[in-house]
């Protein structure tokens, strides 16, 4: 039997409990002529906020200091799973203020870390930056597959 697809309108709770468990998202930023399309991998901060870890001088980075209006279209490990675009306001943040929400992040999407230490000492010798994303939209959460009215056929 084929798919149905399906859109299904969440509430914000919902919403970050979909984001949660997926860290691998599209991430859109406006630069002075068109868009910027960026494989990213993220998590969500306490605050519920959309966070990635990048450089300073990258696109992104620059972009959303510029226009921090950004998009997200955040997907399941498998293509064909769930899906949704959210949409936000972005901060990037520099060190060393990026350093304890570089940890969070960190932690977001892999737990502990066996050296914080280590870690907070690599974020500063790489020069890291965080972009933090205030979730001020979202679409449905979509699943591709048949129209249901051609689903039966």
């Amino acid at each position: 039997m084929p798919r149905t697809a399906r859109a299904d309108r969440v509430d914000r709770a919902a919403l970050l409990d979909f984001l949660r468990p997926r860290h691998r998202a599209v991430l859109l930023t406006r630069r002075r002529e068109g868009v910027q399309l960026s494989p990213v991998t993220f998590g969500v901060d306490g605050e519920g906020r959309v966070v990635v870890s990048t450089y300073p001088q990258r696109a992104k980075a620059r972009n959303a200091r510029r226009d921090p209006a950004v998009s997200l279209c955040v997907l399941s490990e498998d293509f064909d799973d769930p899906w949704v675009q959210v949409d936000g306001c972005a901060e990037v943040l520099d060190l060393p203020e990026a350093l304890e929400p570089l940890v969070e992040y960190f932690r977001s999407i892999s737990g502990e870390h066996p050296d914080w230490a280590e870690y907070r000492a690599a974020m500063v010798r790489q020069g890291k930056a965080l972009l933090r994303i205030t979730i001020e939209a979202w679409g449905p959460v979509a699943t591709g597959g048949f129209p249901p009215e051609l689903a039966g056929d």
